[in-house]
């Protein structure tokens, strides 16, 4: 089963147990959130990478009421799902269904490009490339945040990521049900040590990149483009 399929699979329930999946949630999103480095009342141009349900995308409106923003996801159905959020806050935006991996290639320069639990679905080298196109993506002064998984950086510090999440989202109150859709998308995970990933942004000429916040696998790094 392709990544697509597997979340055009679980889009009606993925939004439902995110908090009991990820132990960190409020710390990990709300980081995010914090190193976004322009004005509330800033009329930014906003792209989501893999944005899924647009959970990231709608936090970021809602601190930014000025901001235009763009979704793009893989899988339709959960764009859809996106866009019924959208459409209760009653915020227009753009829904893209693409492969960002392959099709970033946009007319349009971004203030701000921002992506969730998405970009570790990529290879290793799609990562770094990935990171090059980001940087062409955005406008001078443009930033570009994710909040992501990453691979421990020996065996077994992997080994004690998967036994703290598994030990923590089970104490958490994640169903069966819940753990074993996890572990379905889990499949298609193609994690990258946070060393690597900070190294392509630099080598792609991102300057001031750093990690701002780590919970075991949970990361959130940024970059700046500059001006």
């Amino acid at each position: 089963m392709t990544v697509q399929e597997l979340f055009d699979r679980y889009a009606a329930d993925y939004d439902a147990a995110r908090r009991r999946l990820i132990p960190c949630f409020d710390d990990f999103y709300g980081s995010a959130l914090a190193v976004i480095p322009f004005a509330k009342a800033a009329r930014i141009k906003v792209l989501d990478l893999g944005a899924g349900t647009g959970l990231l995308a709608a936090m970021v409106a809602a601190a930014y009421p000025e901001a235009e923003l763009t979704l793009v996801d893989i899988s339709e159905k959960m764009l859809a799902e996106a866009a019924k959020r959208f459409a209760a806050l009653a915020r227009p935006a753009k829904f893209m269904i693409a492969n960002y991996a392959n099709q970033l290639d946009f007319k349009e320069d971004f203030d701000l490009v921002i992506s969730a639990l998405s970009i570790h679905h990529l290879a290793e080298q799609q990562k770094i490339n990935l990171c090059g196109q980001v940087y062409k993506a955005l406008a001078p002064g443009g930033f570009f945040v994710n909040a992501d998984q990453v691979l421990g950086e020996t065996a077994r510090i992997e080994a004690i990521y998967r036994e703290t999440w598994l030990r923590q989202v089970t104490k958490g109150g994640a169903t069966e049900e819940e753990l074993a859709a996890a572990l379905a998308r889990m499949t298609e995970d193609k994690m990258s040590t946070l060393a690597l990933q900070l190294a392509g942004l630099k080598k792609s000429g991102f300057a001031n990149v750093n990690c701002w916040y780590k919970n075991y696998s949970f990361v959130v790094y940024s970059g700046e483009k500059a001006k």
